[in-house]
């Protein structure tokens, strides 16, 4: 029954919402001048909220495929079999029968991929009509619309997501491995990104923020109300299961992560959007607090599911049905709240969200003023909070916390020195990302200088003394029931073939080293300054060649291969006397790096070729601390792994009575005798 009454609740609750919402704010009101028509206005509001229910059903269906649901039942009991009669010389074994749940997400991915691509193609149409007005009617229709997809930002984008949903697609039909699926999952989730960067003008006033909470928002939605769709459509096959309560508790985690970036997200993209109490009290902000109170609401029945009904799934059949009737109920709050963001995304919001009519140097190019003159103080003064790294921060220090917790409460013991460090490069992690070097980054070779080498030098090694994925293994017990949950999954990626690669020493000090010549020389630099993409995979591509470079020199972790004390030195000061002579060039250089940027910015406070200079003694000078905390703990484990292996020597030959000396003297004195 419920089935049956999922979609269409959501659907009822969608269109009721969505029908009050526009009125209220104006969203669907004739233009004074080149109006659309009727079909654009109505249509482009109903063909986006069916693309953001179809792409949230998508993703949601593949997430419980691979963080929920067991792929194949008592999979490794299976393979025990399998290996045991193929050493007996029997056939090989049939390939195990994939789970009826797990079969079922992956038919509610494809069918929800399918309408995703026609809901991608129809907005992409009738967003061309809506820009266009009624010029759109004017001349060859098919020729306008290439046009606008060829040389409009807008057209460009959508046509990109259209791609990645036929993509994702493809792949859901055609695959039903592991390996296929994530792949699929995360084409999906890819297509997040350009619908976050069609949310605000690049040349506006707080761009990064924009983007990246409106990004953090679309993921979290699309997890959380996604998964809870997914879920009700598959009661028919959960609601009998042994393991439902398992199931349910995995999905009510991902909600619960969920639920938590939406509320931090929705209220800093809506804080960038409505400032004062007037602002909150226009058409725009009731209906943001309005959208609001509807996610509370949710929250309170998910608190409801974790904190009364999910442990007694397993026994009461009473609390299933209890549990299904909050599911349809969520169903249509969530209706309800994602149409609203439809209308909101249609509305124009009291704050503007153009840029200044007469911009600066700086504003041209960055899109914010300049900022105060650079100094040791304003270095942590001057904040730039960036949403998506706050959420990576904060929740990275949450994970490995709630872990050390969980040993110690299980008594295991874990070095609180480990749990400091991790904290330690989070909070590294978190000024290098939002605090002054990302300020100043933008507008002086220095800054930026200073951002790169602490984000590739200094706060890599945190993160590596406090050996995180240890923790993980230990913290996390593994499933049997044939799914797999974070632990197997950071258990494929340091296990695969890319990943030991990258890890491999001498790759990693090359990757480390060679990086910075191939970004500041070959002109990639230019694309991590002017877009947002670039800015952020350049943060998180230096992130991780300094993090596996100092996996190779003192990791704990599993996955990395890591040479003899001595030779790991000898890499070490390699890689830094090279990095050395790396910023000794930039000193010398007489030539502008990214001259149309920084040479272009209008600041007063030094030539760009002086600020340049600077940049290279600081690339020369910051290395050396990070580099003597290398050497130190490389040191330190060199010093206690010949300490641990003289104990075992002298417990071995406590054990043997010191049989081996005994032999050797014993040859010794039989070699002298034939003398």
């Amino acid at each position: 029954m419920l089935r049956r009454l999922a979609v269409p609740a959501f659907a009822l609750a969608a269109i009721a919402a969505g029908w009050w919402a526009l009125g209220f704010a104006g969203a669907a009101a004739e233009q004074a001048i080149g109006d659309p028509g009727a079909l654009p206005r109505f249509g482009l509001p109903a063909a986006l909220f069916v693309f953001n229910a179809a792409t949230a059903l998508t993703i949601g269906a593949l997430a419980l495929a691979l963080f929920a649901l067991p792929r194949t039942p008592r999979s490794r009991r299976r393979k025990g079999r399998g290996a045991e009669r193929a050493a007996a010389g029997g056939p090989p074994p049939a390939a195990p029968a994939l789970d009826p749940a797990w079969s079922a997400a992956l038919a509610i991915a494809q069918a929800a991929s399918v309408v995703w691509t026609l809901a991608a193609a129809a907005v992409l149409v009738f967003t061309y009509v809506d820009a266009a007005g009624a010029q759109a009617y004017a001349g060859d229709f098919s020729a306008q619309l290439g046009q606008y997809i060829a040389t409009v930002d807008a057209g460009r984008l959508w046509m990109l997501i259209l791609l990645l949903a036929v993509v994702t697609s493809m792949v859901v039909f055609a695959s039903r491995s592991w390996t296929g699926i994530a792949w699929a999952f995360a084409c999906a989730v890819v297509s997040l990104v350009p619908q976050a960067l069609m949310g605000h003008a690049s040349e506006a006033s707080g761009h990064t923020q924009a983007v990246n909470s409106l990004l953090l928002h679309l993921g979290a939605v699309t997890l959380w109300m996604g998964g809870l769709l997914a879920l009700a459509l598959l009661a028919p096959r959960l609601t009998g299961r042994a393991d439902l309560a398992d199931i349910v508790r995995r999905y009510s985690a991902i909600a619960l992560v969920g639920a938590l970036v939406i509320v931090y997200s929705g209220l800093v993209n809506a804080g960038l959007r409505v400032h004062g109490l007037g602002d909150w009290g226009s058409r725009y902000g009731v209906l943001v607090l309005t959208k609001l109170l509807l996610t509370v609401l949710l929250m309170a029945v998910g608190y409801w599911h974790r904190r009364f009904v999910i442990g007694r799934l397993a026994a009461a059949a009473g609390a299933r049905a209890e549990f299904w009737r909050l599911v349809l109920a969520e169903v249509v709050l969530f209706g309800a709240v994602m149409a609203m963001g439809v209308a909101l995304s249609r509305s124009q919001p009291p704050v503007s969200q153009e840029p200044p009519s007469a911009p600066t140097p700086a504003e041209i190019l960055t899109g914010e003023p300049l900022p105060p003159a650079p100094s040791g103080a304003n270095y942590f003064l001057q904040w730039s909070v960036d949403p998506l790294w706050v959420v990576v921060a904060v929740g990275a220090v949450a994970l490995y916390v709630a872990g050390a917790v969980r040993l110690h409460r299980r008594g295991d013991r874990w070095p609180v020195l480990r749990t400091l460090s991790w904290i330690l490069g989070m909070a590294g992690l978190f000024y290098v990302t939002c605090g002054g070097p990302v300020v100043y980054g933008q507008v002086l070779f220095s800054g930026h200088m200073i951002q790169h080498m602490l984000i590739v030098m200094a706060v890599p090694l945190p993160m590596a003394f406090a050996a995180p994925i240890t923790l993980l293994m230990r913290a996390v017990h593994p499933r049997t029931d044939g799914s797999r949950g974070l632990r197997e999954w950071v258990l494929v990626l340091v296990h695969s073939h890319w990943l030991r690669f990258f890890a491999n020493p001498i790759v990693a000090a090359i990757n480390f080293a060679g990086s910075l010549i191939v970004f500041y020389y070959s002109g990639i630099m230019e694309y991590a300054l002017t877009t947002h993409i670039g800015h952020e995979l350049m943060l998180l591509h230096f992130l991780a060649a300094g993090y596996m470079f100092a996996q190779s020199i003192v990791g704990i972790d599993p996955g990395a291969k890591r040479f003899p004390y001595p030779v790991r030195l000898l890499v070490l000061l390699v890689t830094m006397t090279f990095h050395a002579f790396f910023g000794i060039s930039i000193m010398s250089s007489t030539v502008l790096i990214e001259g149309d940027w920084y040479g272009n910015m209008g600041q007063p406070w030094s030539s760009a070729l002086d600020d340049q200079q600077l940049g290279g003694g600081i690339a020369w000078g910051i290395g050396e601390f990070p580099t003597l905390i290398l050497a130190i703990g490389a040191a330190v484990q060199w010093s206690r792994s010949s300490d641990r292996e003289a104990k075992r020597k002298d417990r071995a030959e406590a054990r043997s009575g010191d049989a081996e000396l005994r032999a050797y003297n014993e040859m010794l004195a039989r070699l002298g005798k034939r003398r």
